[in-house]
């Protein structure tokens, strides 16, 4: 008899799900927490230095707001897609506004964050939220809320 592989084994398959959601928790709250350093002195401050940024500054400011509200929804997995689409936004305007200038790679003008988050919530708009997701549970709900002979009943039909 043949022995498992480890792909078999770990039924990748049926972890992709969870090992995205998993994803997806994570690095919203490591958003969110960038938010709150800058908002509210949190871990160290702004930029780390123990302050905060003065409310209403652009583009600072609302970047922090981006930041702590959409990796709150992005780590409860609420409104995931469109959370994920602003700030992969966000974060692409603040590479290319505040670091390209310095240098052309993210090593060279310290934009590493900026870039891997960008990338990171482009990859959420397109995967979604994976499991452990509160847009699971209200796309759920939603659904059993709809009358299966309405769900049904073909477009332009009227009951």
């Amino acid at each position: 008899m043949a022995s498992p592989t480890l792909s078999s084994a770990l039924n990748t398959e049926r972890a992709k799900p969870y090992a995205l959601g998993l994803f997806r928790i994570v690095t919203g709250f490591l958003f969110a927490c960038h938010g709150a350093a800058s908002l509210f002195g949190w871990f160290g401050g702004a930029a780390g230095t123990g302050g905060t940024l003065e409310t209403g500054a652009w583009p600072n400011w609302y970047a922090a707001a981006i930041q702590l509200v959409g990796g709150l929804l992005i780590m409860s997995g609420l409104f995931t897609r469109s959370a994920a689409f602003l700030s992969s936004g966000s974060m692409a305007y603040a590479y290319f506004d505040v670091h390209q200038s310095g240098a052309l790679l993210p090593l060279q003008n310290g934009g590493e964050n900026a870039a891997m988050f960008s990338w990171v919530f482009l990859l959420l708009v397109f995967t979604g939220p994976g499991a452990l997701a509160l847009d699971q549970l209200l796309g759920a709900r939603a659904t059993a809320a709809v009358p299966e002979a309405t769900a049904a009943a073909p477009a332009g039909t009227a009951r």
